[in-house]
């Protein structure tokens, strides 16, 4: 049917709201949001020397609160987040733990482009693993207390030994095994 009077359907959107509304103005949007996210870290992604001096910090306080009772992993989840807003109280640190991690670990800190890593390696992880990560400067700490080495003593007693010796098994009968049949449901039996 002809409508003579279409002017009641028009609309009068300007052209930001037809762009802000329509698919590719959509995606172009999202992208500069993106963008804009991007260079920001780029910018904000802590240095190497940074990342260093706070995740030392970190490392400190991890020392000294696994000091006492060792918790869960959920302590750790915790402990890392107050990590981001405290300091380590370094007169609490007994100075032979502090010595020897000093002498077993060694800490190294890269610069990605958007974000920054701390990675701790020792006799227990030569690869390295991470400890930290830098990004939109905020370093947030992943450490575990036992990522860090603390304890160095041999492994086996001389040379001779295997590393992982096989169990001694003694040659006692366990027994026979029952017969083992199906089980096959047979119905309520009512008398």
């Amino acid at each position: 049917m002809y409508q003579a009077d279409n002017t009641n359907y028009r609309t009068n959107e300007s052209f930001i709201q037809e762009f802000t509304r329509s698919c590719l103005g959509r995606i172009i949007i999202a992208t500069v949001i993106i963008l804009a996210a991007l260079l920001m870290a780029y910018f904000t992604a802590p240095k190497e020397s940074d990342m260093d001096a706070e995740m030392n910090d970190n490392l400190m306080q991890c020392l000294e609160v696994n000091d006492g009772v060792k918790g869960d992993v959920v302590d750790d989840y915790v402990h890392n987040l107050t990590f981001i807003f405290t300091t380590a109280d370094t007169t609490v640190i007994d100075r032979d733990k502090l010595e020897t991690y000093e002498k077993h670990n060694r800490l190294e800190s890269y610069r990605h482009t958007f974000y920054s890593t701390s990675y701790i390696y020792n006799n227990m992880h030569p690869e390295g693993t991470r400890v930290g990560v830098g990004i939109f400067g905020i370093i947030i700490p992943t450490v575990f207390y036992e990522d860090i080495l603390l304890d160095v003593g041999p492994v086996h007693k001389g040379y001779e030994q295997k590393l992982n010796q096989a169990p001694i098994m003694d040659d006692t009968d366990l027994g026979e095994t029952p017969n083992i049949t199906e089980f096959h449901y047979k119905g309520d039996l009512e008398n």
